[in-house]
């Protein structure tokens, strides 16, 4: 019997602390959890933090562990049935600790939304974790949650065995986190190097047996209802939707998503695309990314008042066999609160619901599906049918 059900490493940062917060308040008196991370005066502050919302926390375990030491990393894998990691940016950090998982046998969620690293840990690691029975689950935040499930919850909605569409569109008030722009920035400025690990995952990964599964970009268009301007979106999440389609026959024998961008107004688009495609320039020429990635470091966000007034929705428009339904995934704060709410009930899902037997790299919607609907649906994040 492992130490711990949860870890949590990462848990000094401005999104981890977040995490430990909402695992203080929300999860089962009897979990067994601890903190990780390289420092441990730090971890202890967390954890006095902790105590302020309940003082049995004051004696909970904090793990010294550090990415540039692996043995540190398999002790705390070990330790533990799921291991959470907020550490990015996850190119530079990540890896280390999805191998030590792998090896041993441990569930690993994340909050990656870096195409690359998802695509470089499947080649190094599906199959060793595929052995073990370890379930290494990426993107366990806004990236990408929101829209594997809200596919998944469309697609449940659409009949069975004929070919389905789904097409979905992003819409949200508030910052991003330090991390994921500072992600973001690695990924725009590796363009080439995430384009051949996507080839090569694509060579090696197995195609579902008698069926398709597929995201296409998709052209700007204007939604006549509810009058939103909409441009493709090319991040990970589609990616994500499709893997959860190939895995899974209920989505039909040939399934199609695209993934877009939402706004009332076109000159917000406008400004949005042109924005984008500045800060894809900069990410180009190493001096501006390392002065842009100063604007919003990791380990910083905003006050409780900001987040409080941040939300997003991601509506979804899914046809099939002669049926169209309209649904929506919508919520608080997309970057902070949100995201640490669903990274921490993904953990608690894997460590202590009942769950498809799966193992490898697998996606939220195919590890835990309607199990993680429910748990999101009880802490507050609508799945509604429009």
């Amino acid at each position: 019997m492992r130490a711990y059900d949860v870890v949590l490493f990462g848990a000094t940062g401005f999104t981890g602390g977040l995490t430990a917060e909402y695992l203080a308040r929300h999860a089962p008196s009897d979990l067994r959890w601890a903190l990780a991370g390289r420092d441990r005066g730090r971890l202890e502050a967390v954890r006095a933090l902790l105590a302020e919302v309940d003082d049995r926390f004051g004696s909970l375990d904090v793990l010294v562990a550090d990415t540039g030491d692996p043995a540190s990393l398999r002790a705390v894998a070990e330790s533990a049935k799921v291991v959470i990691t907020t550490v990015g940016p996850y190119l530079t950090h990540g890896e280390p600790l999805v191998a030590a998982c792998a090896e041993a046998g441990t569930d690993y969620v994340d909050l990656t939304g870096e195409p690359e690293f998802v695509d470089r840990m499947y080649l190094a690691h599906d199959r060793r974790a595929r052995e073990t029975g370890a379930r290494l689950v990426h993107a366990c935040g806004f990236d990408s949650i929101p829209h594997d499930l809200g596919a998944w919850f469309t697609v449940r909605q659409l009949p069975e065995g004929v070919p389905l569409t789904v097409d979905g569109y992003v819409r949200a008030g508030g910052m991003p986190s330090g991390g994921t722009f500072l992600s973001a920035l690695t990924v725009m400025s590796r363009l080439p190097a995430g384009a051949r690990a996507a080839r090569r995952r694509a060579a090696a990964e197995p195609r579902p047996a008698g069926r398709s599964a597929r995201t296409r970009l998709g052209r700007p268009h204007r939604l006549a209802e509810p009058g939103w301007w909409a441009v493709p979106l090319p991040t990970i999440d589609a990616e994500v939707v499709r893997r959860s389609a190939a895995a899974a026959e209920r989505y039909g024998p040939d399934f199609t998503y695209r993934h877009f961008a939402a706004v009332k107004h076109l000159p917000v688009l406008a400004g949005g695309v042109a924005g984008a495609g500045a800060l894809l320039a900069a990410a180009q020429l190493p001096p501006a990314r390392r002065a842009l990635s100063r604007l919003l470091a990791p380990g910083n966000g905003p006050s409780p008042e900001r987040r409080a007034r941040s939300w997003f929705s991601v509506r979804f428009i899914g046809e099939g066999g002669g049926s169209r339904v309209v649904t929506e995934v919508s919520g608080g704060d997309p970057g902070y609160d949100e995201t640490a709410k669903m990274l921490a009930e993904s953990a608690l899902c894997l460590a202590t619901d009942d769950l498809p037997e799966t193992a490898g790299q697998v996606t939220t919607a195919t590890a835990m599906g309607g199990a993680l609907v429910d748990r999101l649906t009880k802490a507050g994040i609508r799945f509604t049918t429009l």
